[in-house]
């Protein structure tokens, strides 16, 4: 289960890089200093983290179960971003409204990079245990914030496309989804399907579905043929 989580924790990261690049430089700066500026500031309450309860958070079902609700969030969001972009780019005109919506999607980079910065910070002071808490922290900082700009702008160069950006963020954020629901699942399930199959109400929803179907099909056509 540790290794889903950190290749979960690496896709994040990944995906982070993707939606840098389609900001501006100074808003690439503004969330590399945020990023930077959360583990120079957490390390008084990193050190008190133990490896042993960092195990426990992960083997925590009802922990991991609340941590999917703002992952699955978050994967709403970016999701809903690369479709309002395709939209702005293949669609035309659009209005305000969508334009001003789409600005907010755009400038929100994602939380689930501050969790995953905490846990390397931790994974970094037992690593380095022996030097000042606080050096490590703010010589992490650094590094942090020259890697988050660097890698931005690799990507950038690497895909100058922003079509192909855009799917790769879709993509990116897809396999966020997926690890995060093996991740907190756990091993267990929460439902189980025990009931017999209601036959009578599947075939009236299904007789349902067809005519709807078939009514939509035919308004249709009849405007076509006028």
């Amino acid at each position: 289960m540790e290794a889903v989580i950190l290749v979960l924790m690496l896709v994040v990261i990944f995906m982070t890089w993707v939606k840098l690049t389609f900001l501006k430089v100074w808003q690439v700066a503004v969330v590399a200093v945020i990023c930077a500026l959360f583990i120079g500031l957490t390390w008084n309450f990193a050190i008190v983290r133990s490896r042993n309860e960092i195990s426990a958070w992960l083997g925590n079902q009802q922990l991991m179960l609340d941590t999917s609700v703002v992952l699955t969030l978050e994967v709403i969001w970016q999701m809903a971003y690369c479709m309002l972009s395709g939209k702005l780019i293949y669609d035309g005109k659009v209005s305000r409204r969508t334009v001003w919506v789409y600005r907010m999607l755009r400038f929100f980079p994602g939380i689930l990079i501050l969790p995953v910065l905490f846990y390397l910070q931790i994974q970094v002071m037992y690593f380095f245990s022996g030097i000042d808490f606080a050096l490590i922290s703010w010589s992490l900082a650094v590094l942090v914030l020259f890697t988050m700009i660097g890698g931005t702008y690799a990507l950038r160069l690497l895909l100058p496309q922003k079509a192909l950006r855009l799917e790769l963020l879709f993509l990116s954020a897809a396999l966020v989804l997926i690890l995060g629901i093996v991740s907190t699942v756990n091993g267990s399930t929460n439902f189980k399907g025990s009931d017999p199959i209601e036959w009578r109400a599947l075939l009236t929803f299904i007789a349902i579905a067809i005519l709807c179907g078939g009514i939509g099909y035919f308004r249709k056509k009849q405007k076509k043929w006028k």
